[in-house]
């Protein structure tokens, strides 16, 4: 048996699988959005924890046995928000949203920086983590202060799964700070948001093992203590991992809270002046092109709520 969990916007989904990819059960834990002004978008990162363990422990009623025969675990979630950690791994502020606009000004600064374009592939925008850093900088300088550790928001669950600091290429590749053709932290990058590789989690490939199960979860779940958390992937990339979209030729549309144009590359194209992302994929030595707007299916309710 194997156990995924993936961390959306709106909730925490826990899949159990067998060895054929049979489903075998699912659980689910309900998240919320805070708004506090027009343009922002925070999740609280305990949430993200409460709602894990309540979709975990909605398997474990439903299927004791099965969740008790997992091997393994894989993480998959939303990308590019910035959970900000100090040293003793205390959350300093809501995380920001990959929805969030509130740091426009400062991606165009980041921008307009050629080296972005040139190591990441693609234009600095506002949703991604490297320019909120930036907002923060200035308009939270005493969190900046602080700031140990930068986790996407899945990692931040691997934080609690495993107790280690682990990302992998395709979650990273969202930030503005990895070097996406060699798959890798560009220290030039972080330097630009006065960081460095200090701050960042190390780096695995999506197929490769993230740390262990601590014995405190593995007891409470009664799974076996220490078994591999895969590195995983960003939820687009995961999906395409699920549906075997990973080779050249092979494409998917996703339509849910965002809008998305997937299609996987055997190769790193960047193409920035197009505005499609070029990222890496969750499998070694593959990447990916994607096209994506931040409003899908709520505008297809408005729609629907117009004409009946």
């Amino acid at each position: 048996m194997y156990l995924g969990l993936d961390l959306g916007t709106s909730g925490v989904k826990a899949l159990l699988i067998d060895d054929d990819q049979k489903v075998i059960g699912a659980g689910h834990g309900s998240l919320d959005v805070s708004r506090p002004h027009p343009g922002w978008s925070e999740q609280d990162p305990a949430h993200w924890i409460e709602a894990s363990e309540t979709a975990i422990a909605e398997l474990k009623a439903s299927h004791p046995k099965e969740l008790a025969a997992v091997k393994g675990i894989g993480l998959s979630g939303q990308m590019h928000g910035a959970t900000l950690l100090d040293q003793s791994d205390k959350v300093l502020r809501p995380c920001i949203l990959w929805n969030d606009t509130r740091s426009h000004v400062e991606a165009a600064a980041l921008d307009a920086d050629p080296r972005f374009r040139k190591l990441t592939g693609n234009i600095v925008f506002p949703g991604f983590t490297a320019p909120k850093l930036a907002w923060v900088k200035t308009n939270e300088p005493a969190i900046f202060a602080k700031i140990a550790k930068v986790l996407l928001p899945k990692d931040y669950l691997r934080l609690w799964l495993t107790g280690e600091h682990i990302s992998e290429m395709s979650d990273s590749a969202g930030t503005s700070w990895l070097d996406v053709g060699e798959r890798r932290w560009a220290p030039e990058l972080l330097a630009a948001t006065s960081l460095d590789e200090k701050h960042m989690p190390s780096l695995v490939e999506g197929t490769a093992k993230a740390g262990g199960l601590r014995g405190e979860l593995a007891s409470k779940w009664g799974i076996a203590s220490g078994i591999p958390i895969a590195g995983g992937a960003g939820d687009n990339a995961a999906s395409a991992c699920g549906m075997g979209t990973v080779g050249a030729g092979h494409a998917f549309v996703s339509l849910g809270t965002s809008g998305v144009l997937f299609a996987a590359n055997a190769s790193y194209l960047p193409n920035p002046e197009s505005a499609v992302h070029t990222f890496c994929h969750a499998l070694p030595n593959t990447w990916h092109q994607m096209g994506v707007i931040l409003s899908a299916t709520d505008s297809l309710n408005c729609l629907s709520e117009i004409t009946g």
